[in-house]
């Protein structure tokens, strides 16, 4: 026969479970889910409604955004085409499930199509962020053709006069040879053409690309214009402008992201500390502002007029967080500011930015802005939001912690 006290505790220990029971249900509640399985999840919904835009739209490919509450899907050609396939990349990496190796080659093998084009600087973005993962995961020599032609297409946009790469070629009527701070983004892919091809060409291209638009994109609170507009006769500066931001003169958050972003990398890729410092005041420039918000996912233009009301821009926030994750590891001195920042970045994507399961026709993040000015896609999902978030959340566990805290 039990005594009293054995009593007391069996009921103290049921007790305690039933609080950890408890305790563990609430936190499972009000913490994110696994974001990985999440993402399995809802990359899954977004297959699906992607399959049904497909059968009335066979020539569509890829989900770019939501446009009141209709998935947009769009052809190969637009320059957000090969953020999707990325996204089944970073799945099949994260997981090594087969199921989204062949998801990813569905979508990924159609952008070929866009190889020969010569009429846009996005070829970084489209093919890079595709056939470019595709390759790094399977070795697919196939997938390096393309790779190699698409970059020969992207320097033909190169002049030497100037010493950037085109961005666009419309407004004719109000820029003569117009560079946007999205270019940075499009480096990567001639880094890598370099090293594949041995052809130093892709390389000094993309190398003058960063040194010009170092020279002419930054202010002197290091912020960034979004176009300079060149001349093709001299090489000198015409214009100073935005496309996508508030005025000539704010600064647009994503492009201020996209800036981070490609010196961090072309400091990966050349050593040029010049690059590295850059990085680093860009980095300053938005983690300091007194316009970013408490949970740093920045309103779509730091000088935006109606601040505190005005849209965020989550696509900046994940693009930020995964280029602070890999300035972190490039910049000692103990302290972890960029890695620690990245990761509260992230947190709160997850915890407020994040959309329902099930919700938003499967794309994973909320509340993007893509061009408030001509007014759409604004507070909307983006493909390419979803991007960077799950590029930073892989960045994010292939980092060894030495804190206590595990992710």
């Amino acid at each position: 026969m039990l005594n009293q006290n054995s009593i007391l505790s069996k009921s103290n220990g049921i007790f305690f479970l039933s609080l950890l029971l408890v305790f563990a249900s609430c936190r499972e509640q009000s913490a994110p889910k696994n974001t990985i399985e999440f993402a399995g999840e809802q990359l899954n919904f977004a297959l699906k409604e992607v399959a049904k835009v497909k059968e009335q739209y066979p020539d569509l490919l890829s989900p770019r955004s939501l446009r009141e509450d209709t998935l947009f899907m769009v052809p190969p050609k637009d320059w957000t085409s090969g953020f999707f396939a990325g996204n089944l990349w970073w799945m099949f990496e994260a997981t090594g499930d087969e199921f989204w190796k062949e998801k990813a080659k569905e979508f990924t093998e159609p952008l070929e199509s866009v190889k020969d084009n010569k009429g846009t600087h996005d070829l970084g973005f489209v093919i890079y962020n595709s056939f470019g993962k595709g390759y790094q995961l399977t070795g697919n020599e196939q997938y390096k053709e393309v790779m190699i032609t698409a970059a020969n297409s992207l320097i033909s946009r190169f002049d030497d006069r100037v010493g950037v790469i085109r961005s666009w070629d419309h407004n004719r009527d109000k820029w003569d040879y117009p560079v946007i701070i999205d270019n940075m983004m499009n480096l990567e892919f001639l880094f890598w053409a370099t090293k594949v091809t041995g052809d130093s060409t892709y390389y000094k291209i993309a190398d003058s690309h960063a040194e010009v638009t170092l020279a002419n994109h930054f202010r002197e609170d290091n912020s960034s214009f979004h176009v300079i507009d060149y001349d093709t006769l001299t090489g000198g500066v015409r214009n100073k402008h935005t496309h996508q931001g508030h005025a000539h003169e704010s600064a647009w958050s994503r492009g201020q992201a996209w800036g981070l972003y490609g010196y961090v990398m072309s400091y990966r890729e050349t050593g040029k500390k010049k690059y590295l410092d850059m990085a680093e005041k860009i980095a300053a420039f938005m983690l300091d502002h007194p316009n970013m918000p408490e949970d740093m996912v920045p309103y779509w233009d730091y000088n935006a007029p109606d601040i505190p009301n005005a849209p965020r821009d989550a696509s900046a926030a994940a693009i930020m967080a995964s280029a602070l994750i890999e300035l972190d590891t490039y910049v000692r001195g103990g302290k972890r500011k960029y890695r620690d920042t990245a990761l509260e970045v992230l947190d709160n994507l997850t915890a407020s930015y994040r959309s329902e399961l099930g919700a938003n026709k499967g794309f994973l993040l909320l509340h993007s802005t893509g061009h408030l000015p001509g007014k759409h896609e604004v507070d909307v999902p983006l493909v390419y939001a979803d991007y960077y978030y799950l590029e930073a959340l892989q960045r994010k566990n292939n980092i060894r912690f030495t804190s206590e805290r595990k992710y």
